[in-house]
């Protein structure tokens, strides 16, 4: 079955980075688009990027665009989100996603979910 298991969350101060992954198993993953979300205490979970099976498409959250960056190693089959110039209100748990179909990524309703990590950015 498929498998999602995101890493790299920790505690940094304001103005800091952060590089989370992904590792996939158990799908194809060049045929997946995959997306990173967040959930913050008391919020609805919310879209921040996504980036198509091949690489070549990319697309950010307005409140993340310039500061982060996703990417995808199909020989690691692992997604990645640098996270530059850390803000207090990005702290949240961040999950990784993935769907067969770009569009349903685009919608930001994706089939697979991981458990998520847990960024904390001090003020």
């Amino acid at each position: 079955q498929v498998q999602l298991v995101e890493s790299g969350g920790r505690l940094v101060q304001a103005g800091g980075s952060l590089r989370l992954s992904c590792a996939a198993s158990g799908l194809t993953f060049s045929a997946y688009a995959m997306g990173w979300f967040r959930q913050a205490p008391g919020k609805e979970r919310e879209f921040v990027a996504a980036i198509s099976g091949g690489g070549a498409i990319t697309y950010y959250a307005d409140a993340v665009k310039g500061r982060f960056t996703i990417s995808r190693d199909s020989v690691e089959n692992t997604v990645y989100l640098r996270v530059n110039s850390l803000k207090p209100e990005d702290t949240a748990v961040y999950y990784c996603a993935a769907d067969a179909s770009w569009a349903t990524m685009s919608q930001r309703v994706p089939r697979y979910w991981g458990q998520g990590t847990q960024v904390t950015v001090s003020s």
